[in-house]
Parts: C-alpha cells; sequence; structure tokens
C-alpha cells in the first residue's frame, strides 16, 4: 500500500488487516463519496456520516472519522451540535461515550473548551419555540398536540415540543435543514424505528429537501451502518415521497 493514506480511519487497522482496510478505505473513503448517483458536498456528508456513526454505536470510528471531519468540512460547533442533538433520539446512555471522543479530539487540536454557547431559549420559552419547530417541520397538526391527543401521551408530547425540539432544535450552529438530516440519520442507523424514520424522511422534504437527496443521505452513510437498514431507510424515503403524492 506504500505511503498512500487511508481514509475513514483505516490507518489504524492496516498493520494487522491490510487487505480489508484497503478494501473498506477505497469503499467507504473514494468509491462511495465521488459515485454521481451518491455524491454529496462534503459538509453535509459528514455530517450524516458522523450521526449515523452516532445512531449505531459506533464510537470507534466517529473517533477515527472525527479528524477527517474536521480537516474536511466542519467547524467544532457544527460537531456539537451534532453530539448534543443525538441525546434526544439515542438517550444521554448512549451518547454520553461521544461527549468524551469528542472532547478529546477538539483538545488535542487545540480547541478551547466550553465553545461558545449556542441556546437561544429559556425554560419558560423554550415550550413555545419548540413547538413552532415543530409545526415547521411537519404541519399545523402539531399545534400544541399535547392538548388534542390521548390524555395518557400529553406529558411526552409535552417533553417533544419542550425537551426534543425546544431544547436542541433551537439551537445556533446547525440550519432547520441540517437538524432534520442528521436526525433522518440518527433514526435510521439505530434501526428498529421505522415509522420514525418515514415521518422524519416527509419532515426533511418539507423543509425542501427531495427524495435524490436522501437517497444521496442513505448511500453516504452505508458504509457505516450496513446494507439492511440502509434498505430500510431507502424503504422509508420512498413511503414518505408516496405519501406526498
Amino acid at each position: 500500500m506504500g505511503e498512500k493514506t487511508l481514509a475513514c480511519g483505516m490507518e489504524a487497522l492496516a498493520a494487522k488487516d491490510p487487505e480489508f482496510a484497503e478494501r473498506f478505505a477505497y469503499f467507504a473513503g473514494e468509491e462511495v463519496p465521488r459515485d454521481p448517483a451518491a455524491e454529496l458536498p462534503a459538509r453535509e456528508r459528514y455530517l450524516a456520516v458522523l450521526a449515523a456513526l452516532l445512531g449505531c454505536q459506533g464510537v470507534d470510528e466517529f473517533r477515527a472519522v472525527l479528524p477527517e471531519a474536521l480537516d474536511a468540512a466542519l467547524s467544532p460547533v457544527e460537531v456539537k451540535e451534532v453530539v448534543y442533538q443525538a441525546c434526544a433520539y439515542l438517550g444521554i446512555g448512549r451518547v454520553r461515550p461521544f461527549f468524551d471522543v469528542t472532547n478529546e479530539v477538539l483538545a488535542a487540536r487545540g480547541v478551547e473548551l466550553p465553545l461558545p454557547a449556542q441556546g437561544t431559549t429559556t425554560l419558560e420559552t423554550r415550550g413555545n419555540a419548540g413547538n413552532q419547530k415543530q409545526i415547521e417541520y411537519f404541519g399545523e397538526g402539531m399545534r400544541e398536540n399535547w392538548k388534542a391527543g390521548a390524555p395518557e401521551r400529553a406529558t411526552v408530547n409535552r417533553w417533544l415540543a419542550e425537551n426534543c425540539f425546544g431544547d436542541y432544535y433551537t439551537r445556533g450552529g446547525l440550519s432547520d435543514l441540517d437538524r432534520e438530516m442528521i436526525t433522518f440519520c440518527y433514526i435510521v442507523a439505530q434501526g428498529g424505528c421505522e415509522p420514525q424514520a418515514t415521518a422524519h424522511a416527509g419532515a426533511n422534504m418539507n423543509l425542501g429537501r427531495d427524495r435524490d437527496f436522501l437517497y444521496r443521505v442513505v448511500m453516504q452513510i452505508l458504509p457505516y451502518i450496513g446494507y439492511p437498514r440502509s434498505l430500510n431507510a431507502l424503504t422509508c424515503i420512498d413511503n414518505a415521497a408516496a405519501s406526498r403524492a
């Protein structure tokens, strides 16, 4: 393999698993990113990959890919926002190790922590602000939906507005388009959440993304989450698109 630098963190495996490292680095680092049917701007690609690695619990690969993402496209604030928002979809129990990895990588690069604050809400305003985000993404039917739905779900639905959307989606650092794309990646990468994946594919479309873009996102994260979950994700996209026809 000579002096060639291997992408996707494969240099760490090259000494003991050289055949695998070379072939995977080519597939995930060259073939997929450059395929005309899958190609995305580097920024969107790395946002999707990092979110997918959070979703599938790929903490070691996250550690390996994060420096590439920072070198190529992403700012420390953007990376932190991907980690923060993951807590709403994966829970802190699965996200805590990614905080440690991110902080270690940033500190090693001389980034001063904590980063500039990105919050825009207070405990008093987060509910209304979060519900407004829900309405923008999913439609008018989300307005104070905790009052109209099943009473036994009212508390959880209110938390969705206040915490999931009010605490995370209202933050700076990432756009609405970014946040819905990474949410789709968290969900499809963890598997078993196809109803939510379909809903968030639809929300991406409501914000202006199209089926082709979401297909490209899935193809870019396929090397990191595997074929079964990727194929399920494509079906969710198709179902969301069909419901809009």
